[in-house]
């Protein structure tokens, strides 16, 4: 029963939520037309000569120009319906009328202005995009609208304080990755320039430590050798730059030797002389350095190695120009390096792996979180974990994989097995045992996630 009579105010309201209906309808195809369109569909299609084509262009262009007075007309508009229908209902239905009002703006505002609208928009986003292009554009371009948008933003960012919190709206890394492989999945861009991308985002994450040719792997040469001696090493390993260390003394590392003074000295007849008259100065940066930097550095200040140091000051590793370049572009091979498969797939399944594939190869391959807190690579981890250095065949379980130590030299876990620990084995030989099977899609041969060649040095 009505609480009160119908009255053309009443109509009037029903009147103004309709029309606040139809526009809610036409803000939803907008708002999600144009965020599904790119740059590169907005100027095929102005090229094709589509009517709203050099509209469409103009706001895919410059997103924060439309999309914050959007949201706020959206937001306005909702807000006038919701009052109206309200106060319709109460008129109409007394006190229960507020349930009612409620139930409509769910049942029909939720499923006509939202739900049908935006499907729409994604089944057929080039066409609601160019709907919606011109009078988007007339309608951003309102004053009072971008007056008050922009004043509510400004008050936003005075509430909301924070580093680099200057003007919204923001994107996170991880959004903007997901931007990038959404991108990738719908062939807007390649995969390689996908990969590419991925790779700049997290290049600023790097340090010296996770890409240095670590201590134990250097080839290097003795104080009291000779140039001669020193060449013969230089030629057998094919590095252009070789350190040259005393470890009689405290600062063991003397710097290093470019291999074509020692070339110019060996012409010249000066075989016989000792290496330490060619010894250059050598950067030394700290293994926590940021890569980005460092290979700013390098550019700027013309050097392409350096030696990466310990927090006590010992030699950690030596760091390369190439080793910089290969964390944004992959490996790089040239005519001197022997390759070496640092990720095989053995006959029965299982993963043998080089102890210095670093961990977030080994999660990516494998779909797994092992921790990267403390450690740089698998070996780290199996040894970490056990707290003591493994003998062959030792083992750990994490995530229902076994890592176990298949190669120990000395105190280095030179190479790991990696198998399913679902998937039993009765030998300890490497290489047999039950089969175990990779993730859905993962090969286990030589991969682009493999881990550089353990034996590459200081190479120009």
């Amino acid at each position: 029963m009505f609480a009160a009579n119908f009255s053309n105010i009443d109509a009037l309201m029903l009147v103004v939520i309709f029309l606040l209906l139809i526009v809610l309808i036409f803000l939803s195809v907008a708002e999600m037309g144009l965020s599904r369109m790119t740059k590169p569909k907005a100027a095929s299609l102005a090229d094709k000569g589509q009517k709203s084509g050099k509209a469409l262009v103009k706001l895919v262009s410059d997103p924060e120009r439309w999309v914050n007075p959007l949201l706020l007309t959206v937001n306005i508009c909702q807000t006038v319906q919701a009052t109206l229908t309200g106060i319709v209902s109460a008129r109409l239905f007394g006190t229960a009328g507020v349930v009612v009002g409620v139930a409509l703006n769910v049942l029909v505002f939720f499923v006509l202005a939202e739900a049908v609208p935006k499907t729409y928009a994604v089944l057929y986003s080039e066409r609601a995009a160019l709907l919606s292009a011109r009078p988007v554009g007339a309608l951003v371009s309102f004053p009072p609208l971008q007056m008050i948008s922009r004043a509510l933003i400004s008050l936003t960012n005075v509430i909301v304080r924070g580093k680099g919190l200057k003007k919204g709206p923001f994107v996170s890394e991880s959004e903007l990755l997901g931007i990038v492989e959404a991108a990738a999945d719908d062939e807007v861009i390649e995969q390689e320039e996908m990969e590419l991308v991925k790779s700049i985002i997290e290049f600023g994450d790097t340090v010296a430590r996770e890409v240095m040719v670590p201590r134990p792997d250097l080839v290097t040469v003795d104080h009291s050798a000779t140039v001669t001696e020193a060449l013969n090493v230089a030629m057998e390993h094919g590095f252009s730059r070789i350190p040259v260390i005393d470890e009689d003394e405290d600062e063991d590392v003397l710097g290093v030797t470019f291999i074509k003074d020692l070339f110019r000295a060996e012409r010249d007849g000066q075989g016989d002389r000792p290496v330490t008259d060619f010894v250059r100065d050598v950067r030394v940066v700290p293994e926590g350095k940021a890569v980005s930097r460092l290979m700013r550095e390098m550019q700027a200040q013309k050097f392409h190695l350096a030696l990466v140091a310990d927090e006590y000051g010992a030699l950690a590793g030596v760091i390369t120009l190439e080793d910089c370049l290969e964390e944004l572009v992959g490996e790089i091979v040239d005519e001197h390096d022997e390759e070496s498969a640092s990720l095989q797939r053995l006959p029965n399944g299982d993963l043998l792996v080089d102890g210095g594939m670093s961990i977030a190869d080994t999660n990516e391959l494998l779909e797994l979180h092992l921790p990267d807190e403390e450690w740089d690579t698998v070996g780290g981890f199996l040894f970490g974990t056990l707290e003591h250095v493994p003998v062959r065949g030792e083992s750990i379980v994490h995530d229902g994989w076994r890592f176990t130590a298949a190669e120990v030299e000395g105190r280095r876990i030179r190479r790991v097995r990696i198998s399913l620990q679902s998937m039993p084995s009765d030998d300890d030989q490497v290489g047999l045992g039950e089969p175990a099977r990779l993730p859905s899609g993962r090969d286990g041969s030589r991969t682009a996630a493999a881990d550089r060649d353990s034996s590459r040095s200081s190479k120009a």
